[in-house]
């Protein structure tokens, strides 16, 4: 990845944060990394653990950031937020939700909150 594309991206996820802490979330954890994947956000809303996708597309071809979240990449979340519950015992029994902040080229970041659940 080039520089100048992690700076955006980078910019992009504090964009998100941001409008997510403004809406009253707290962040509890950023970019965590397992063998599964890479959450991006992890907060709390109320009694809530959220696992939130940032997702950036420069243009909205093929869908746009928010249907790029597709089921390969859902399941990659999940696991991951699966891994974290398992080192993070005292959130284990909170509810749980994943949602997607997606950020087609220069448009405001779209908050879709429960943008999928969990699968059994």
């Amino acid at each position: 990845m080039t520089t100048a594309r992690r700076a955006r991206g980078d910019a992009e996820e504090a964009a998100a944060r941001a409008l997510l802490e403004r809406a009253g979330l707290r962040v509890l954890a950023t970019n965590v990394q397992c063998r599964h994947g890479e959450i991006d956000l992890v907060l709390r809303d109320g009694e809530v653990i959220v696992f939130c996708e940032v997702r950036y597309r420069a243009a909205d071809g093929h869908g746009g950031a928010a249907a790029s979240v597709d089921a390969r990449k859902q399941a990659r979340i999940v696991a991951a937020a699966r891994w974290f519950l398992a080192i993070q015992p005292r959130h284990a029994n909170d509810p749980c939700r994943f949602d997607v902040v997606a950020i087609d080229g220069d448009a405001a970041p779209r908050w879709i909150k429960d943008a999928f659940r969990l699968a059994d």
